[in-house]
């Protein structure tokens, strides 16, 4: 079984600031809804799939900021015009029969993290993690591809490219990152 994983916070997100605005006559901003609807159809055609699902990050604190008060405070809020799109999005999704996940508590990052896990424990599914966050690069294995979105484009990660690119295993980027800090979540790293 193939099982398409989107981050939809990540790809709804691409796909606002990469389609124009677009508005219904009542003033609805659109763009992301249907950017995003792109993304998805071409990433079906591609992967062809046998079930799809989106995690989504939930309004709120997660687990990380009751560890870290500085987790993610540089980081801007969304756009109104983008948040205003998420219950439609998501909407449409279901109507599509589409799963969104979505848990208090946690980020998207931690469903795609549980579910890239239970796709490597099943003998019989392959995981793609749709994706614009290099942070989910730590959850490649031999089951688990990532298909990072860039702006030149979709690269897909196996284990071979992350070898290629980083010269280690996919699961020593968490090491990495510890050590160098990431300014995108407020992460300070190790002195000197």
């Amino acid at each position: 079984m193939k099982l398409l994983i989107l981050d939809g916070n990540s790809v709804i997100n691409r796909a606002y600031f990469g389609v124009k605005p677009l508005t219904t006559r009542d003033g609805l901003y659109t763009n992301a809804i249907y950017g995003f609807l792109n993304i998805l159809d071409r990433m079906e055609k591609d992967v062809q799939p046998d079930a799809v699902c989106v995690a989504f990050d939930l309004h709120g604190p997660t687990f990380r900021h009751k560890q870290y008060d500085g987790y993610k405070a540089t980081r801007k809020g969304m756009p109104e015009e983008l948040a205003m799109q998420l219950p439609y999005a998501k909407r449409v999704l279901n109507a599509m029969g589409v799963h969104t996940l979505e848990c208090a508590g946690y980020e998207a990052d931690d469903i795609l993290g549980t579910l890239a896990r239970l796709c490597d424990e099943s003998e019989d599914t392959e995981g793609y993690i749709l994706t614009g966050d290099r942070d989910a690069l730590q959850l490649i294995s031999d089951r688990v591809k990532v298909l990072l979105v860039k702006n030149s484009g979709i690269e897909i990660y196996d284990r071979a490219r992350f070898l290629e690119e980083y010269n280690a295993e996919p699961d020593k980027l968490v090491d990495l990152k510890a050590l160098m800090g990431d300014s995108s979540d407020n992460i300070p790293g190790v002195p000197g």
